[in-house]
């Protein structure tokens, strides 16, 4: 298999990769971009940004990755659809399989490939995304100010997000699997204590409807057990908070992950344990996932990648 040789690959894009073509290649280094399974990453599944400075009005996520897409390509990136299968992070120069069929071997590589929310695989989650169902209460919480909302999830995600969606919505439904919250205990107490918060215990979500978005969720209470009941809750919003997984399977055997494989870099920096290899956006972000940091990371990862070289 012939290999090619780059000066500096981002692998993934989303702001995370995007911004740091743009510096990459306004620096010199000839970036080479593979975007991944999903082009613009997570952002493209989101209907309006109203979070992101600069855009006073709003932007559709879509239209927001697309212009980055093309200030990455106006600055001479080489964007290229493509899926990384493999890695050998064991020396320089780096060696990453695109598609199972293509090597690149890398001076410096840039790891954005970002993490994916985890769903609970019902296909009214598919049906309804973009129109009331949303992973993340941060970017999204807003358009629910006043209304009904539930979260799904009994850990410290959940609990959060439950939090800051009572300080906009009318009513928030937690919806709780098992009998008791898994999240930290002064977490509990804030839930438990905020009264806009009502946590539904050994309830299963199995089901939503409504016509032109959500209007309410099917829900089972003590599923499987003789006094098992079944009902509907009318509601404007859906929050999954059941948890992320980072998109970093293959380059575990050669960078530090936490137990959920976020890469782990030093403090304050993009750096992996290994030389040259950089990790930006939410593969490297278990705390805050907003575009704004992502895009953040990624320019300090260009910016790395670039001293890396010169040095």
């Amino acid at each position: 298999m012939e290999a090619e040789k780059v000066k500096c690959l981002i692998i993934g894009s989303g702001p995370a990769g995007y911004t740091a073509a743009i510096y990459a290649a306004r620096a010199n280094l000839s970036p080479v971009l593979y975007e991944g399974l999903q082009p613009g990453g997570q952002l493209t599944t989101t209907t309006d940004i109203e979070n992101f400075p600069g855009y006073p009005e709003g932007i559709s996520g879509t239209q927001m990755m697309d212009d980055l897409r093309r200030q990455a390509e106006r600055f001479g990136t080489d964007l290229r659809y493509g899926v990384a299968t493999a890695a050998d992070l064991s020396r320089s120069p780096y060696k990453i399989t695109i598609d199972e069929e293509k090597v690149i071997e890398a001076q410096t590589i840039i790891i954005a490939t970002g993490a994916a929310a985890k769903y609970l695989g019902l296909e009214d989650e598919k049906k309804y995304a973009g129109m009331g169902v949303s992973a993340c209460a941060t970017c999204d919480g807003f358009f629910y100010r006043k209304k009904v909302v539930a979260v799904v999830g009994g850990g410290d995600t959940a609990c959060e997000e439950a939090s800051y969606l009572a300080g906009l919505a009318s009513k928030v439904y937690l919806i709780v699997r098992k009998p008791f919250l898994r999240a930290s205990k002064i977490m509990q107490e804030r839930v438990m204590k905020d009264e806009k918060i009502e946590v539904l215990f050994e309830h299963n979500a199995v089901g939503l409807y409504g016509d032109n978005g959500v209007e309410g969720v099917h829900l089972v209470k003590r599923m499987g057990e003789s006094d098992e009941q079944r009902y509907d809750l009318a509601i404007d919003g859906f929050f999954l908070a059941i948890g992320h997984k980072p998109n970093s399977d293959i380059f575990k055997p050669y960078v530090d992950t936490d137990e959920t494989g976020y890469i782990l870099t030093e403090p304050g920096t993009p750096r992996t344990k290994v030389p040259g290899v950089f990790a930006a956006g939410d593969v490297a972000d278990p705390h805050y996932r907003q575009a704004i940091t992502a895009a953040a990371t990624g320019c300090m990862a260009a910016i790395e990648a670039e001293r890396f070289l010169l040095n």
